[in-house]
């Protein structure tokens, strides 16, 4: 441990006020309304900075402004959002370009019929981790779920449950996904290098997933009806996925993913010349969300951080931890508890950035192997909250409760038992 005397300063608790603030903002309109998506995130993450600026009147206003844009200011946070839109005009791309379907009729014909759930599951795979989005896969491949459930009569929240579990595969591994950018910036390490060691942690939770998904539904004989699919129109993903995975600077590598994915809708008349510019801005808006929920949330943690609550968070953490496992479940813990409450494995992952990357340099602990807790843990409750947004939409969109399609989500809870026994039974190599 490096220089344990340095933290024995017990911090404020008080300084905590403007995250329980939003906390209670945030569940309590959810709970009010019966929807947790009631109350707007970045109204009560609005409201919390308000908060955190009436505190501690001893310093002054100009001063408070200026934590907040050092804590926005920082390079992390700063590079955070400007691949959060870089990602965003990618997806909007190829999206439009009809990439997402194309990847979806490619690989199911490819799949015999009998094996089309396990296959829902290893396309959700490849589309998320190339996309970078859950939801956006969720959308992609819930219709097919449904007309796979109708054809073959394997069980709907079977199929739906196969196509969450692979979204979320590939939104925790994904180089462009918000998660992993989130995890990977406030830790300071390398995408690429995060991906190896998280890919070690996730595949025998993934494989494991697959091989029950292929086991409970090998009876099945109908023949699936299939869309038209241009190979031209998955090259994008493919491309992105390469070079993400080969250590090619990530923007370089969207850049070169949206300019691909526009050559290849034109192309294939998927895409009209006029609709190029309007397909990438719909992309970067729909990155502005989270843009400035980062941005704000950083205002927050640098006022929390000068008030004294992450030392009194690292001080409760310290007193009450003694290991380096120890310590990994806390930060496990502590994404894991931000999930829960803000439905948002994003939030929950930039929340808990800054005082999980201060306990692992209090307990020596590999960043790769903090962002990977952290994304992971994130993901494994994003997944499986009925009132998250992936359930959410995939139970929409088929008219079932998301309480039906819990019970086969088989790989978020197997990416549960696999990263706990990564923390216990893997030690780190030096």
């Amino acid at each position: 441990m490096e220089n344990i005397e340095k933290r024995e300063k017990q911090g404020r608790a008080v300084a905590l006020l403007p995250i329980g603030v939003f906390l209670v903002l945030f569940i309590g309109s959810g709970i009010i309304a019966n929807d947790f998506y009631a109350m707007p995130t970045i109204v009560a993450f609005l409201i919390a900075l308000v908060v955190a600026f009436l505190q501690n009147p001893a310093l002054k206003f100009q001063n408070k402004i200026r934590v907040c844009t050092a804590g926005i200011g920082d390079e992390n946070v700063v590079t955070m959002c400007l691949i959060f839109l870089a990602a965003g005009a990618f997806s909007g791309a190829v999206t439009a370009a009809g990439g997402a379907d194309s990847t979806v009729y490619l690989g199911l014909s490819l799949i015999p019929s009998k094996f089309a759930v396990v296959g829902l599951f290893l396309i959700g795979c490849f589309i998320s981790i190339s996309m970078g989005t859950s939801v956006g896969t969720i959308a992609a491949l819930v219709p097919i779920a449904v007309k796979i459930s109708e054809a073959t009569g394997f069980s709907l929240p079977l199929c739906l449950a196969a196509v969450v579990s692979g979204a979320m595969f590939g939104d925790n591994l994904s180089m462009i996904s918000d998660t992993t950018i989130a995890a990977v910036r406030t830790q300071g390490c390398e995408m690429s290098d995060k991906f190896k060691m998280n890919f070690k942690i996730v595949l025998p939770a993934a494989i494991i997933s697959a091989i029950i998904y292929f086991v409970t539904t090998m009876n099945g004989t109908s023949e699936v009806e299939l869309g038209e699919y241009h190979f031209w129109q998955v090259v994008p993903y493919l491309l992105v996925l390469i070079g993400a995975l080969v250590g090619i600077n990530v923007f370089v590598v969207l850049i070169v993913g949206t300019i691909t994915s526009v050559i290849a809708g034109v192309a294939t008349g998927s895409m009209a010349v006029g609709e190029i510019f309007s397909s990438i801005g719909t992309g970067v808006t729909s990155m502005y969300d989270i843009t400035v929920i980062s941005i704000t949330v950083a205002a927050i943690g640098g006022l929390v951080k000068a008030y004294g609550g992450i030392d009194f968070i690292l001080h409760f953490i310290h007193k009450n931890t003694k290991t380096k496992k120890g310590a990994q479940i806390s930060i496990a813990a502590l994404v894991a508890g931000i999930d829960l409450s803000t439905a948002n494995n994003t939030i929950a992952i930039v929340m808990s950035g800054q005082i999980a990357k201060e306990i692992s340099q209090e307990y020596d602990i590999d960043p790769r192997r903090t962002a990977s807790l952290l994304d992971i843990f994130a993901s494994v409750v994003q997944g499986i909250i009925p009132y998250g947004a992936q359930l959410l939409y995939a139970a929409a969109a088929a008219s079932i409760t998301t309480y039906e399609i819990i019970p086969y989500l088989f790989y978020p809870f197997l990416m549960a038992v696999s990263a706990m026994v990564f923390i216990f039974l893997i030690p780190e190599k030096k």
